[in-house]
């Protein structure tokens, strides 16, 4: 304030100045002639107007510098001005050329479908029949269709017949005329290489299940268990066939289309360095489900027929037998147990990457098949069965789906891994963890270096089938922030308990 006073008295002290030499001038002059009075108050309004432009003539420059300055901060990267003459014309040409252009995509108004996660509301049906019976029944429609066609077509007679407790298709060669084409590949990589978390073996198979040709397709059972539909690509040459009745060549599985995360679990399993789930794609199969989307799983020729289908055991054991085998500490360190120690040929390890694995994902089938640790849901396969009142005596409750490898009885193979995305962070089974007192190491590694997204992202791009059936990656990036919420979960667990985090390269 002080500031603007003494600007303002600078800027009228001339102006008061002579204003009082005019007065102390026009003093005497007021006892001098008419003629001499005018003259003096002429040159008193000469003076006046002097000062007076000359003012004026000190604002103009500075606020038609202030006017260039506002105009040009106005037009910068937009348009110019230029002067023509007496004419100030606005040129709209851009002066910048380094502009970005940002498009901002509306905000969906419904939520992305994530298929294969929610299950649908049960029907009523006059007659109660087992989950996997109802799948298998609707898989052998559309065969029965095709083969009253071809029946029809060439004047074949066709028979069923049971073979070693395995259902054998009689029209082998009638199926074999028909080959599914297959579309351009389903598998993506635009980069030299593949993700480095794949073995060239898994890309091979990949490409096998997403672009083989297929051949046949029959249903195989296995000891009274739930059949399902394999079908069969054609060999690369003899030696493929080995003498095996139920896959000539390289074969797949093909299961129901509520079990695309089976997917999702498989490239899981191969970003956290676990490498023992079965690759799986996904493709449309025309004979099957009429052309629906199904994930399809590679058919293992290592292991037994009963063991490449579901609710099977290589190794049988109760959950108080898998509990005292866990603090034995099986063949840790390659120590061979007693015979008298109750442990299986499964190594130690294998068991903290089960649990860790079916935790994520939320795999109860194989250590909590009764559904003994969670709030299941009347549509869960443990309620429908009834298994889920069998929770009072749990050390009698018996795993499933504990396979290996004929040949490698020390390493476990995931198979059956349907996960549940829509499960809440309150209805966790931490009954999966119980007994686990080491994690693996590299698992952990990625699920806290927050690299776990950028991963899954690159690995679920290359099935671009599953991509697209999900929603693309606003439906991806969904089912990725439900691993990643109860991967914090877990290491909070890890943390709050004391537990370990070690090498497990075994």
């Amino acid at each position: 304030m002080e500031t603007c006073t003494h600007t303002v008295d600078q800027k009228t002290s001339p102006v008061l100045w002579l204003c009082f030499y005019f007065l102390r001038i026009s003093t005497p002059s007021r006892r001098c002639s008419l003629s001499k009075r005018i003259l003096l108050i002429w040159v008193a309004c000469c003076v006046y107007m002097c000062v007076f432009f000359s003012q004026i003539g000190h604002w103009w420059p500075q606020q038609n510098r202030r006017l260039t300055r506002h105009q040009s901060k106005s037009t910068r990267g937009l348009y110019s001005l230029r002067s023509s003459g007496d004419e100030t014309v606005l040129d709209l040409t851009p002066v910048r050329s380094n502009v970005l252009y940002i498009t901002m995509k509306p905000r969906r108004v419904k939520p992305a479908i994530l298929r294969g996660t929610v299950r649908p509301k049960s029907r009523r049906k006059p007659r109660r029949t087992k989950p996997k019976e109802r799948f298998a029944q609707k898989k052998s429609e559309p065969l029965q269709r095709e083969e009253w066609k071809l029946k029809r077509t060439n004047g074949l007679n066709v028979s069923r017949k049971h073979i070693n407790g395995t259902l054998h298709n009689a029209t082998q060669n009638v199926r074999s005329k028909v080959r599914m084409k297959a579309e351009p590949s389903g598998i993506r990589i635009y980069s030299e290489s593949a993700p480095p978390w794949f073995s060239q073996e898994d890309i091979r198979s990949m490409h096998l299940l997403a672009d083989g040709t297929v051949t046949r397709i029959h249903e195989v059972s296995h000891n009274g268990s739930s059949p399902v539909l394999l079908f069969e690509s054609t060999p690369d040459n003899d030696d493929d066939f080995g003498g095996n009745a139920l896959c000539r060549g390289r074969c797949g599985v093909i299961k129901s289309p509520l079990d695309t995360s089976e997917v999702f679990a498989f490239h899981l399993d191969r970003v956290l360095g676990l490498n023992r789930s079965l690759p799986a794609v996904c493709r449309t199969c025309p004979f099957v489900q009429d052309g629906q989307l199904c994930p399809v799983l590679l058919w293992e020729s290592f292991l037994s027929p009963g063991d490449n289908v579901e609710n099977q055991s290589t190794v049988r054991m109760m959950w108080g037998e898998y509990q005292r085998s866990l603090k034995q500490m099986c063949w840790h360190k390659n120590v061979t147990p007693k015979p008298d120690s109750g442990c299986s040929s499964i190594h130690h390890y294998e068991w903290s990457k089960l649990a860790l694995f079916d935790f994520l994902l939320q795999i109860y089938s194989r250590l909590d098949r009764n559904c003994c640790g969670f709030r299941p849901r009347q549509e869960d396969v443990c309620v429908e069965l009834g298994h889920h009142q069998e929770c009072g005596d749990k050390t009698s409750v018996e795993l499933a789906n504990i396979i290996h490898r004929g040949h490698d009885p020390r390493h476990l193979v995931f198979t059956n891994n349907k996960g549940f995305f829509d499960r809440g962070e309150d209805n966790l089974d931490y009954k999966l963890l119980e007994g686990i007192e080491e994690f693996p190491e590299q698992a952990v590694e990625v699920l806290s270096s927050r690299r776990l997204r950028e991963r899954l992202l690159q690995s679920l791009f290359l099935d671009q089938l599953y991509w697209e059936s999900q929603g693309g990656r606003q439906g991806i990036e969904k089912l990725i922030d439900v691993i990643e919420r109860r991967a914090q979960i877990l290491l909070t667990h890890i943390n709050a308990h004391g537990l370990k985090v070690v090498p497990m390269n075994v």
